[in-house]
């Protein structure tokens, strides 16, 4: 009991890759018992379902704790503290605690949480591994130019010129101590130097940053960093710094039930229509095929997307078939709706 219990904020926008990268660790944790904290932005619990479903030891329903249809950030004394303080008060702690941000949550907030007393002298923050799209930051979707938007800002002081993808952006990666710079599979060489040495020159000078494909990383590399992120705040940078707190009001999720499907493909088309005309940022869900003894998960982020059968559905098990929708706030849901449905 007098031993701090390291822990690992994984953060990192929607689709980078950390359900996957989390998969790799609970595969390979070599002996070490882990518990869980996903946090996910939407009411249908794709993550959480995907970890309790690896068939791993690692990763028994008991070790893994869900706070849904919230941002972590924003709910740390109603969820999280609760939830903690209930995976340290089992008899049989873990010996690592990983928390999934869900993909709009600031992580300072959340670290700060780590510095209450009833925490600080339980847990340490072993470590903030910010997980970034390779491919995403490639295109330029969720990078800045700082000395512009300032100049725009002194032409103009009544415009904001902010985006909410980049002040994100921003604080996950000033508050890392890790980048994974995922996806690199899918960049060439010349696009994956590029890439990454722009976004090295954004870096605090002490992170390391990695790069992987499928979220593949050695987990002796990823645990163990030893940071205390707790303890140098002052260090970590957030363009919310001043604020007393801090909405989601830029964002919107949705849950649509789409019914038995009998074409993956032509569900398929109607999504890459929908996300082109209403800019959708995040899609996943779990969907039933006509005549298919197995559960297809679907996810995607912009116009990237993936499809597989994971599992069997079980014999007593409502076969459901629902998509999370997540984009800005001003997104037209009932067109959406009409164009994947209709």
């Amino acid at each position: 009991m007098s031993e701090k219990i390291p822990a690992t904020v994984i953060t990192g926008f929607l689709g980078a890759g950390k359900t996957s990268l989390i998969r790799h660790l609970i595969e390979n944790a070599e002996g070490r018992k882990l518990a869980f904290i996903i946090n996910e932005f939407g009411d249908l619990g794709v993550d959480g379902e995907l970890l309790k479903g690896c068939g791993n030891e690692n990763c028994t329903e008991e070790d893994i704790v869900e706070l849904a249809n919230g941002c972590i950030c924003c709910t740390v004394a109603d969820d999280f503290l609760p939830t903690i303080q209930k995976i340290l008060s089992r008899e049989d702690r873990p010996d690592h605690i990983i928390v999934e941000t869900s993909g709009l949550a600031l992580p300072k907030p959340l670290i700060r949480a780590f510095g209450w007393p009833e925490v600080r002298t339980q847990v340490t923050v072993d470590g903030v591994v910010t997980v970034i799209d390779g491919p995403a930051y490639r295109d330029g979707l969720f990078a800045a130019n700082p000395d512009a938007v300032q100049a725009q800002r002194e032409a103009d002081e009544m415009l904001d010129h902010d985006s909410p993808l980049e002040e994100l952006f921003d604080d996950q990666i000033n508050c890392a101590d890790m980048i994974i710079f995922n996806k690199a599979d899918l960049l060439a060489d010349a696009e994956l130097s590029s890439a990454t040495a722009g976004l090295k020159d954004r870096l605090r000078p002490q992170v390391k940053m990695l790069q992987t494909s499928h979220g593949k990383l050695d987990a002796r590399v990823l645990l163990g960093l030893g940071a205390a992120a707790e303890d140098d705040l002052d260090a970590r940078p957030s363009v919310h710094d001043d604020a007393d707190d801090h909405e989601h009001d830029d964002f919107d999720s949705f849950v649509l039930e789409v019914g038995e499907i009998t074409s993956p493909d032509n569900l398929i088309t109607k999504l890459e229509k929908a996300i082109a005309a209403e800019g959708i940022l995040r899609v996943k869900g779990f969907l039933t095929v006509k005549d298919k003894d197995m559960r297809l998960v679907l996810q995607g982020v912009g116009s990237r997307l993936q499809h597989y059968f994971d599992r069997e559905w079980a014999a007593d098990e409502a076969r459901i078939s629902k998509l999370v929708i997540i984009g800005e706030h001003d997104m037209d849901q009932a067109a959406i709706t009409n164009m994947i449905l209709g």
